[in-house]
């Protein structure tokens, strides 16, 4: 009855949470930031090498490895609006491209009279299309301070407006999933248009410095890379004290039981705007250091397929775990990187044929493997005495 219920519930101080909760640096927290560590400085070491060296890391490769790194931030920032908030979002993939866009024309400014046509004050496109001076919202960009913050605000803002738009109005679920498909390929169509101010079709690319140092030699490319480790580890950290603080605890809720979570009185639109503002700002970061490490960036990137794709890398590596969705981003496109160099026409293919083996057998993601392998020897081990127990029996 309620009073023997009463009785047995534990007592709790002034202040104690009823929800015991593991701390900031977690176990899994403190193995991945030690991993990414050695792994960058491994590559960062390797790289200084004398090419002669067995150990030597090219600097393509470098920057290869460094685009795996801000395509993790990408799927990090997936997973924990989608992971934690349950809100699938196929427009992250606009957010990363906007980063892109935003560190870009910082980019574009720093060629100045080295461009092809020699002006010092217009990209190559703007001359080529016979404009007379910058628009308006290119104002700045030739400062670094100012392209760092519009690397941040241009995703959010847009996040922010559109989640204020959508979240607002009760969408979730499946529509929520149109809309922001909708938004990346609108974003798309505009891009693509020369009026827009931003190299229409191509894009911006041949960038030459930047702070100053060639963008193209190796040393750069280490920095670069460096940059995007320190990026992802921070991000990582960021997501987990939100995942690991009674706002984590919120949005699960939310994800488990929406109208639960709004009948105890939280204003569940704004813990949903908050969050997916965040998750923009952290994929426009990956963005930026793409740009920077890739060359180019165009209207391309705000595909709607490549959204999806950041979707499937984080089923693969594990939703609901912040590692999970790094382990599915830099594993499925290192296995892009060696399928498209052997049969490139398939590739498509073998991702869905990938998806569709993990989902079945792997419902947890490559990050759930070790618990699902232990879970299968603790159900295998009773049946060995039980079967020695039959065999003496029947003798």
């Amino acid at each position: 009855n309620m009073r023997t219920l009463l009785s047995t519930a534990p007592v709790l101080r002034a202040g104690q949470d009823p929800l015991p909760h593991e701390g900031l640096f977690n176990r899994s927290t403190r193995v991945f930031l030690l991993l990414t560590a050695l792994f960058a400085l491994a590559v960062c070491g390797g790289s200084l090498l004398p090419q002669a060296s067995a150990l030597h890391v090219p600097g393509y490769l470098v920057a290869l490895l460094g685009k795996y790194l801000t395509y993790a931030l990408l799927a990090l920032s997936v997973d924990l609006i989608w992971g934690y908030m349950g809100v699938l979002s196929l427009g992250h993939g606009a957010f990363f491209a906007l980063g892109g866009y935003a560190f870009g024309m910082y980019l574009m400014r720093q060629i100045g009279a080295r461009g092809v046509y020699g002006n010092p004050d217009l990209p190559d496109f703007m001359v080529f299309l016979n404009w007379k001076e910058l628009p308006w919202f290119w104002t700045g960009s030739e400062h670094f301070w100012a392209a760092a913050l519009l690397v941040a605000l241009l995703p959010g803002v847009t996040a922010y407006v559109f989640g204020r738009l959508a979240f607002g109005s009760r969408v979730s679920g499946v529509y929520f999933s149109i809309m922001s498909q909708a938004m990346t390929y609108a974003l798309m169509l505009a891009f693509f248009r020369n009026e827009m101010g931003f190299g229409g079709n191509n894009g911006l690319t041949d960038f030459k410095s930047l702070l100053g140092f060639d963008i193209q030699t190796d040393g750069m490319r280490t920095a670069l890379f460096a940059c995007s480790a320190l990026a992802l580890m921070a991000g990582y950290c960021l997501c987990r004290a939100v995942t690991a603080s009674r706002l984590g605890r919120v949005c699960v809720a939310i994800r488990d039981a929406e109208d639960r979570t709004r009948f105890l009185g939280y204003r569940v639109e704004r813990f949903q705007v908050a969050v997916f503002t965040l998750s923009a700002v952290l994929a426009g970061v990956g963005g930026a250091l793409y740009v920077a490490q890739v060359g180019i960036i165009n209207p391309g990137e705000f595909s709607p397929l490549n959204s999806i794709e950041v979707v499937v890398w984080v089923a693969l590596g594990g939703r609901g775990r912040l590692y999970g969705a790094v382990l599915g981003a830099i594993a499925v496109n290192a296995f892009k990187t060696w399928f498209t160099g052997v049969l490139p026409e398939v590739w498509l293919f073998a991702l869905g044929g990938l998806f569709v083996l993990v989902t079945v057998f792997l419902p947890q993601g490559l990050a759930g493997l070790p618990a699902q392998l232990r879970a299968w020897l603790r159900r295998q081990r009773p049946s060995a005495p039980s079967e020695a127990a039959t065999q003496g029996g029947a003798a």
